[in-house]
């Protein structure tokens, strides 16, 4: 699901901030903050756009859908809907119109949602969001495969019935907050959860499997999604529940720094939680068993740090990453803590797919500051003077150092096709890439 929120979205979330405020009803301002959890602003909201006015393009397989207007103005947006209307959008996915709609729009998570949270929900986009006569774009996705029908046999075979989130007997109760924000509201799984080749999520929960939340199985706006599972390499197995709570709060820890789609799950949804639903998620995430119990873990090595340390550029990319990157990650790949993320041991370096390690040297990244963290962080595109070879080297240098063991080696011609990717060069500027030399 596309996330891309450029920085003009901040204008108009004074006006997201200041419709609620004005109500002193409990009900629309618990809606509110419900809405946030389910960061349903990032979607709902184009570049530049009022706050829920839709606009903003996915890019799917076969064309590109717009998100729609929600907010309560009668002729364009969702003012017209009953309860019943809202919350079968919501949770079953159908439109007041009796059509289905794209699982870009995540009801199969929602399907577990709470009444009492739907309610507040609905009180909240009636009467705390500012309407907005924004009339909705058409898809381009072309006839025949713009037809609805088959959207409706799509979420009968697939979607699953929807029942509120009841936690297991006995469960204790933190776990179980976690278990319903991570499944539900947070729709976590959307991005996180490998998916079919008919496109519904291999598992939704972790009863279903433990391809639940194990990393996206295709680049999504470029980026991949990781492993929120707890395996000791490319997952959370070595971060602790405060390590956690500290990225889902501010965006950082002492091990790395957010960055793509994520940067605006933090920005807009996940530090406005309270340190008890960050907690929650955070402690559920935790008691999530391995993808891959067998996988080997990570590690250290300092012999490539000492040969640095020593003048020794002559491994392939060293003097690429001495010269452009190691001002910041060190020579040691350690970086500095809440400020520079450690590339050594990093799950984002490791993972198996090296298209976000890719994508960032090319576009580069910036973090804002979030509460309890203000500072920004900016990380510089070198896309515009690394060529494809130099860009493959630094990787598979950054892949193979300090203890990082890649299972495959990144070449100029994977460097090349991510660069085109079209999330990528809207990032990255149009660079041609034929003048850069060595």
């Amino acid at each position: 699901m596309n996330k891309i929120i450029l920085p003009a979205l901040l204008l108009g979330m004074v006006a997201f901030n200041a419709a609620a405020e004005e109500s002193a009803d409990p009900q629309v301002k618990r809606g509110e903050y419900l809405a946030r959890a389910g960061d349903c602003v990032a979607c709902h909201t184009k570049a530049g756009g009022e706050p829920f006015a839709g606009g903003l393009p996915m890019a799917t397989p076969i064309g590109t859908i717009y998100s729609t207007n929600i907010t309560p103005d009668k002729q364009s947006g969702i003012g017209g809907y009953s309860y019943d209307d809202f919350q079968k959008a919501v949770r079953h996915g159908v439109a007041k119109n009796g059509d289905t709609l794209y699982p870009a729009m995540p009801y199969p998570s929602y399907a577990v949602v709470s009444d009492e949270d739907m309610q507040a929900l609905y009180a909240y986009f009636m009467h705390g969001v500012k309407p907005v006569d924004q009339a909705n774009q058409e898809s381009d996705i072309p006839w025949p495969l713009s037809m609805r029908w088959p959207l409706a046999i799509w979420r009968g075979i697939f979607a699953p019935d929807v029942k509120a989130f009841q936690p297991v007997k006995g469960q204790d109760a933190v776990l179980a907050r976690g278990q319903y924000l991570v499944e539900g509201l947070g729709h976590c799984g959307a991005c996180h959860t490998p998916r079919s080749i008919t496109m519904q999520e291999k598992a939704l929960n972790n009863d279903e499997g433990s391809d639940f939340l194990s990393g996206s199985s295709a680049p999504i706006d470029g980026w991949t999604a990781s492993n929120l599972r707890g395996d000791g390499r490319d997952g959370l197995g070595r971060w602790s529940e405060d390590d956690l709570v500290q990225f889902l709060r501010m965006g950082r820890n002492d091990h790395t720094a957010v960055f793509g789609g994520m940067t605006d799950v933090v920005q807009h949804s996940l530090q406005h939680l309270t340190a008890e639903d960050a907690t929650a998620i955070a402690r559920y995430l935790k008691s999530l068993g391995a993808k891959d119990p067998n996988q080997v873990g990570f590690t250290p090595d300092d012999t490539v740090a000492k040969a640095l340390w020593k003048g020794d550029d002559s491994k392939t990319g060293a003097s690429v990453y001495v010269d452009s990157c190691a001002a910041c990650h060190k020579t040691d790949g350690s970086g500095y803590q809440r400020f520079f993320p450690e590339l050594r041991g990093n799950p984002v370096v490791l993972a198996s797919d090296p298209t976000s390690l890719i994508h960032i040297v090319l576009s580069g990244a910036q973090l804002p500051g979030m509460k309890g963290a203000p500072s920004a962080i900016t990380m510089p595109a070198f896309g515009w003077r690394l060529n494809d070879q130099q860009v493959a080297d630094v990787v598979n240098f950054i892949r193979t150092s300090w203890g990082n063991t890649a299972t495959s080696e990144v070449s100029a011609s994977d460097v090349a096709k991510i660069r085109k990717d079209e999330a990528v060069v809207h990032q990255q500027g149009n660079v041609d890439v034929e003048k850069l030399t060595p």
